[in-house]
Formats: C-alpha cells, sequence, structure tokens
C-alpha cells in the first residue's frame, strides 16, 4: 500500500484477492436471500391475493422494495463481475490495474439507474452513485423491511384461516345440534347467539384473508423480521362465546333425556307440600277448638300457581319444546323445594300451642309419679292442685297461660312436701333424672 489514489492508498494483490473473497461471499449470500424471499409462500401470496387497507399500502411499498433490490443486486453483480475480469487479465496485476480495482471495490462506482434510485432515495436523479458497502447496506434494509411484511402477513394467513375453518366447522355442528332441540333465532338466547358468531366468524376470515396485517401485532424492541404474533382476540372471544353456547345446548339436551324423572320429582315435591299445608289447614280448626287465649297464624292455599306451572312443563315435554322446557324446570324446582319448607314451617308453627300442652301434661304426671313414690300421692293439698290443674289441661278450650301457673303450683307445693329432696323447677338436668 505504498502508492496512493483518488479513494486512498492503492491496493495490493493479497488485499484486492482478499476482498473480491469476501464479496463473493456476500453475493451469495445475498443472492440466497433473494432467491427465499422470492420463494416465499407468503409473497405469493400476496401477489395473488386481492388486498385491502394496511396490507394493500404495505405491499405495494414492498413490491417496489422488491423490485429495486433486483436492480441493485444486478449492479452488485455487474461490479463483481467486473473488478474479477480486471483481476483475472494478469497473474500479477499492474499498477494501473490496482487503481482501477482500488476505485472499484473503495469508490463510488456502482452507478444505479435514476428510475430505480428514486423509488427508494424520493429525490428525482437520472442516476445514483454507490460503494459497494454501500450497496450492500441499501439492500439490506429493503430486505429486511420487505421480509417484515411478507413473514407478518404468511403467519396471519397460517394461523388464523385455518382456525377459524375449524370453528366454523364446530359452529355448524352446533347449529344443526340446536335445531334439533328447537334452540332457534328469535326464540332462545342461544340461537340468537349462533347467529351472531356465524357473522362475526364470516366477516372475520373475509378480512383477515384480504388483509392480514390489521391482524398482527408486532413486538416490542424486536428487530429481526416478522418479530410479533397474530392478533387472535376476536377469535378467542367467539371461541369461548360459541363454548357458552354449546353447555346451554348440553344442559337443554339433559332436561329432554331426564325430563320425565324431573317432572315426577316435581309432582312428588308439589303434593308433599299441598298435604303438609292440609294437616296444617287441619291443626289449626283443632288448636283454635281446644286452645284458648292464643294466637294461631293463618295457613296458605295449596300452591296453584305451581301447579299450572307443572301443567305448562308437562305440556311442553309433550311437544318437545325443549328449549322452553329447561328454563321452566329450574325455576320450578327451586320453587317447589321453598314451598315445602313454608309448609313445614306453618305447620310447626300452627301445632306450636299442642306442643305446649303436651309439654305441661307431661311435666304434670312426671311430678304425681314422683310423690307417689313418696308416699304423698293422697295428701290433700296436692290431690286439689293436681286435680285442678288437670281439670285444665284436659278441657277445652284450655287456657296455656292459666294452666301453666296451675302445674308451678302443683309443682311447688310437691317441692315443700319433699324438701330438698327436690329440685326446683327449671333446672333441666334434675327433671331428665327423675324422668
Amino acid at each position: 500500500m505504498g502508492v496512493t489514489g483518488p479513494t486512498g492508498p492503492v491496493l495490493d494483490r493479497d488485499e484486492v484477492d482478499r476482498a473480491l473473497a469476501r464479496l463473493g461471499a456476500e453475493h451469495e449470500a445475498i443472492e440466497t436471500s433473494l432467491l427465499a424471499l422470492q420463494d416465499h409462500a407468503g409473497r405469493r401470496l400476496l401477489e395473488g391475493a386481492e388486498l385491502t387497507g394496511v396490507t394493500k399500502e404495505r405491499w405495494t411499498s414492498a413490491e417496489a422494495s422488491i423490485t429495486l433490490l433486483w436492480t441493485y443486486f444486478d449492479a452488485y453483480t455487474g461490479a463483481l463481475r467486473r473488478a474479477r475480469e480486471i483481476r483475472t487479465r494478469r497473474r500479477w496485476s499492474s499498477r494501473e490495474d490496482l487503481v482501477e480495482l482500488t476505485e472499484l471495490l473503495r469508490g463510488t462506482g456502482v452507478t444505479v439507474a435514476g428510475g430505480a434510485a428514486n423509488t427508494s432515495a424520493g429525490a428525482a436523479r437520472l442516476s445514483e452513485q454507490f460503494t459497494l458497502s454501500q450497496l450492500v447496506e441499501r439492500m439490506n434494509d429493503l430486505y429486511a423491511s420487505s421480509l417484515d411484511m411478507v413473514v407478518a402477513a404468511d403467519a396471519v394467513w397460517s394461523a388464523l384461516p385455518a382456525r377459524i375453518d375449524l370453528l366454523a366447522a364446530e359452529l355448524q355442528r352446533t347449529r344443526r345440534l340446536a335445531h334439533s332441540v328447537g334452540v332457534r333465532p328469535g326464540e332462545h338466547p342461544a340461537g340468537d347467539d349462533l347467529e351472531r358468531i356465524t357473522r362475526t366468524l364470516t366477516h372475520l376470515r373475509e378480512q383477515v384473508i384480504s388483509d392480514p396485517l390489521a391482524y398482527w401485532v408486532p413486538s416490542q424492541g424486536s428487530s429481526a423480521p416478522g418479530g410479533g404474533r397474530p392478533d387472535t382476540s376476536t377469535y378467542d372471544r367467539e371461541a369461548r362465546a360459541l363454548e357458552d353456547v354449546r353447555r346451554e345446548i348440553d344442559a337443554v339436551l339433559a332436561v329432554r333425556q331426564d325430563a320425565e324423572t324431573r317432572l315426577v320429582k316435581l309432582r312428588d315435591l308439589l303434593s308433599r307440600a299441598d298435604r303438609t299445608l292440609a294437616e296444617a289447614r287441619n291443626a289449626r280448626g283443632e288448636v283454635l277448638a281446644k286452645i284458648a287465649a292464643s294466637e294461631v297464624p293463618a295457613v296458605s292455599g295449596p300452591p296453584t300457581a305451581l301447579q299450572e306451572q307443572l301443567a305448562t312443563a308437562a305440556e311442553y315435554r309433550r311437544h318437545a319444546q325443549w328449549h322452553r322446557l329447561s328454563p321452566l324446570l329450574e325455576a320450578l324446582e327451586q320453587d317447589a323445594e321453598e314451598e315445602l319448607l313454608r309448609a313445614r314451617e306453618s305447620l310447626t308453627a300452627v301445632t306450636a300451642p299442642l306442643a305446649v300442652r303436651a309439654e305441661l301434661r307431661g311435666r304434670l304426671d312426671a311430678y304425681k309419679a314422683k310423690v307417689a313414690r313418696h308416699g304423698l300421692a293422697e295428701d290433700p293439698l296436692l290431690v286439689e292442685r293436681y286435680d285442678a290443674a288437670r281439670r285444665m289441661l284436659w278441657s277445652a278450650p284450655c287456657d296455656l297461660r292459666v294452666a301453666e301457673e296451675a302445674v308451678l303450683r302443683y309443682q311447688r307445693a310437691a317441692a315443700e312436701l319433699l324438701g330438698p329432696r327436690v329440685p326446683r323447677q327449671g333446672e333441666p338436668a334434675d327433671r331428665r333424672g327423675e324422668a
């Protein structure tokens, strides 16, 4: 490198050979990449598709970039071929050859016609001069942007249409199943959901095919071509909605399979509630006749509204209207359980005075047996008080408050005669022991 030229020190033969070897390797790598881009499935699909939206805009730009890439590559190839021809003129290159090679390998000796260069640079020039390094850098940039667009579109087309088609096939099977059990648009919410999902999936597939880049989410901070992922949020939402509809239809199918069993159970529940209420009404009449000065709650009538709904459910079953029967049965089962519980509570509330009278009778007889064991059954005071309490408890109507006072007077008299051996009234453990 002792001599110099317009581009600096003139390369010697070894430096020229090393530069040509490096440039040849770069040329081979660039050619391989361009051919791979040319044969890329995504690029072929983009060429044949009717594009819209952002994909159409970006593909128009990418097509121009790919054309410019080949123009740059041809210029690069021509410069490399010329350099090799100069180097092979002589075994030992002359100084003039080395100066020419240095200018070609290091200088701005690569000319690109203005029409091609203006596509990238944007300036109206007849031609543009590049060094080989500048040309490689320009090609790398164009290749990266073009490949990024092609890979992104191909990734969306590879991911979404096939999944949409699978979901659409599942949707069709679900629609046929729904139709078989009466789940139809306008008659059941699930039928309306199926119609909406169908419209959404049809529109989504059309959009994905014509504008795939509208469903591409680039990765933040990623510089690699195709860095990102397909946007599947719309697809995922409709897939979840279809699963919800399928569960609803499964519930309707379950109703169809065990409708008769559930109807029999409902009839039994309502019958038990009706019998319990009838028993409560009879008990109320008995209480009013036998117990005085006591508030007895009223008893409601039979559950006629539920019986009517049960008849409607049976009608739905006869006409195979399973989508109507499903929600009605669920509501009826809950209402019937609650009705039976209310009937039992009503019977308990109505018969409470009779239970109190029975408890007082048992307490009176228990004390009588106790004093009898101690030989005091014939005591005049105890006999008098026992007879008074018994008349009140076994007469109708019975005043519970007065009867309880009579039982307490008998207990106190017995306690005074028995002394400390008899516990006071109100100590349940002793009473249980005596019993």
